[in-house]
């Protein structure tokens, strides 16, 4: 295959090296799986606090890795942001995207410099959601109960697809945007506020998606949207810099095989996030893969 060598720009985009929250790590030291390298340097972009991303971005980390290459990790605080780097090729792979629905402000922008390496799950969704026990059933019953959930929503970070929906489609539609604040600061800081919430079994009401591993860590339910306002169900994606096919085409191949089910993704997410945490994802991976064999072709031919 040709063999792609890369050559860094010395100083990346202002916005891009801002964002970066200086986390860059070279795929042998943590992958379980084989040295690499020798076949050129792809570079993958991921917001942490996003776990889909993070999840998918350490198995191609493993899986890149033994193909050959050095696969090298930047972590990024903002959607805009990481699109951005990937147009302008400072990162090569957005390991999880969602161009249908979610991110389509992005495509917008930059799809004609970026190219679909395939979906890797079909079924993603955005949700409102609010604590199981919780009379309100349907987005439309929030409408005059501001008072219930201190008038507020809490979103996740201000650039997230979620928070434009949700602010921009779903409030209006339902009219709630003159009665509820949309809280925004970050995923973790979301997930802390519900837990706290549930914990004292007050009212709350969140932004989540599916497939999240925080669906079945905490007691919640989605809310009905009978006017369809969240949006519909789509696919997850690994997008990469325009080119990167060509140039990559034994990687771009492997990772248009990677098809992953309910189970399959949620035992991922789980096993990276919650089994072993911060700091042990490639380690996580590699047991995920020891413990589900038949997830996907994870042969890797020499």
């Amino acid at each position: 295959m040709k063999k792609r060598f890369v050559t860094k720009i010395a100083a990346v985009s202002a916005a891009l090296a801002l964002a970066l929250t200086g986390c860059s790590q070279e795929a042998s030291n943590n992958s379980g799986g084989g040295e690499g390298g020798d076949k050129g340097t792809i570079t993958l972009g991921f917001i942490p606090s996003w776990t889909d991303g993070l999840s998918t971005a350490y198995l191609l980390e493993n899986q890149l890795t033994q193909l050959g290459y050095n696969v090298e990790m930047e972590t990024i605080t903002e959607a805009a942001i990481l699109y951005s780097g990937l147009a302008n090729g400072d990162v090569d792979i957005y390991p999880s995207a969602w161009p249908e629905v979610t991110h389509k402000q992005y495509m917008d922008e930059y799809g004609d410099q970026l190219e679909d390496l395939g979906a890797y799950y079909d079924n993603a969704k955005l949700t409102i959601a609010v604590p199981s026990y919780s009379n309100i059933n349907s987005i439309e019953d929030l409408k005059g109960k501001a008072s219930e959930f201190d008038g507020k929503i809490i979103g996740i970070e201000p650039g997230a697809g979620l928070t434009a929906q949700t602010k921009d489609t779903m409030m209006p539609e339902y009219g709630l945007d003159g009665e509820y604040e949309l809280v925004t600061s970050s995923t973790a800081t979301m997930l802390t506020e519900l837990k706290n919430k549930i914990d004292n079994q007050e009212e709350v009401v969140v932004t989540l998606w599916r497939p999240f591993w925080a669906n079945s860590a905490y007691d919640v339910k989605d809310l009905e949207d009978p006017k369809g306002a969240m949006g519909e169900a789509e696919a997850l994606h690994f997008l990469g810099t325009k080119g990167f096919a060509e140039e990559n085409p034994e990687a771009a191949e492997y990772i248009k095989g990677i098809k992953l089910d309910d189970q399959q993704y949620g035992s991922l997410e789980d096993m990276v996030v919650n089994e072993y945490g911060e700091g042990k994802e490639a380690e996580a991976v590699t047991q995920w893969i020891k413990d589900n064999p038949d997830a996907y072709s994870t042969e890797i031919s020499e």
